[in-house]
């Protein structure tokens, strides 16, 4: 399927913006469990961390396009502000995740877009988000025991997450949504028994 720039940049758009939405409405109930759960429980408060990045993952995979994730990132914290306890700063933080989950495509020039890069993402964002609780965000307090049971649900969560992005996103893909939109019209993934490629 062809169509006019103006048209491919539209739909684009049209598909980051609705990805973003969904992904905001997603964060909001998501930040009030995170937040009432952190104080006593720090682990089950990371098991929602997926929440922050499955929306972008779902763009990558679906559009298969530079900046898919930035964009959605940006929406969805514009649609999240304002039942945020930190407002506008969760603009930041959304952009901040969708970027480390487009930076392995960046690091690859957006030419490939394996299933591993999208874990890559994942991790980074477990990485990045851990290094800043640990030193940021009063966990010292909490035995070390605690810590480490907070990394690997956050890192459980975000990468569950990356995979359930990607299975939405070839869902839809078969169903044919955002074709206009995406990098190139590849088929539809085909059904197999077989391992599927990385």
């Amino acid at each position: 399927m062809s169509g006019s720039p103006a048209k491919i940049a539209t739909a684009y758009l049209l598909t980051c913006a609705a990805i973003g939405v969904a992904t905001g409405l997603l964060i909001i109930p998501a930040t009030a469990f995170s937040t009432l759960t952190y104080a006593v429980l720090p682990p089950v408060s990371a098991l929602v961390g997926g929440a922050w990045i499955v929306g972008f993952v779902i763009a990558m995979r679906l559009l298969e396009r530079p900046g898919a994730a930035l964009l959605t990132g940006l929406i969805s914290g514009l649609v999240a502000t304002p039942f945020s306890a930190t407002g506008p700063a969760i603009i930041v933080t959304n952009v901040m995740f969708a970027a480390f989950v487009e930076l392995p495509f960046l690091v690859v020039l957006y030419r490939r877009w394996y299933r591993w890069l999208f874990v890559a993402g994942a991790v980074l964002v477990t990485a990045l988000y851990a290094v800043w609780t640990a030193t940021a965000a009063n966990m010292a307090s909490f035995p070390g025991w605690v810590l480490v049971l907070y990394v690997v649900a956050l890192f459980a969560s975000n990468v569950g997450a990356a995979a359930l992005g990607i299975l939405i996103a070839d869902q839809l893909r078969r169903a044919g949504v955002a074709r206009l939109a995406r990098r190139r019209d590849l088929p539809a993934p085909a059904a197999s028994s077989a391992p599927p490629a990385v």
